[in-house]
């Protein structure tokens, strides 16, 4: 994203403030070691007449992923630890809105090589719960509530 010009940064950042979300998410994973996995998205939407737009700033950011929804919207999906790092390290000085949101997903990731033991992970958890809350995020269904409960941490206070 190096190629980008100032200019386009701050318009792509704009865009996400408006059309955009930037997502944390706890996923169950029977395959992981502590059950879960924190999951990392930026997604910009536009109206399906508009999907030529989203076409255009997937060439211009040289990542993501296409989709067309059935309610007439589509995205534009960044998906990936490693990925999101990246744009919003390039674009975090010109976002405003969800500058919260972008400064906290950045701890989350700069922690999650130190999270392998169940507190930690539980830590990283409920500041993914800070963000859903920023988001107002309505139908979530895994917290670290049930992360806590079902990691059996439940004997464990709140971390700060």
């Amino acid at each position: 994203m190096k190629h980008l010009t100032e200019i386009e940064k701050a318009y792509i950042a704009g865009f996400l403030d408006g059309d955009g979300s930037i997502n944390v998410q706890i996923v169950r994973r029977k395959d992981y070691i502590l059950k879960f996995q924190i999951r990392f998205t930026i997604t910009f939407f536009q109206k399906t007449t508009r999907y030529w737009f989203l076409v255009f700033l997937q060439k211009k950011l040289k990542t993501g992923t296409l989709k067309k929804r059935n309610d007439g919207v589509s995205e534009l999906c960044l998906v990936g630890w490693q990925t999101v790092k990246l744009f919003l390290l390039a674009f975090k000085p010109y976002i405003r809105l969800k500058r919260r949101q972008a400064v906290l997903l950045l701890k989350i990731i700069d922690k999650l090589p130190q999270s392998k033991d169940p507190q930690s992970f539980l830590n990283l958890c409920e500041l993914v719960d800070q963000i859903a809350f920023l988001n107002d995020s309505k139908k979530r269904i895994i917290d670290s509530a049930v992360v806590r409960s079902e990691l059996g941490l439940d004997n464990y206070f709140k971390s700060p």
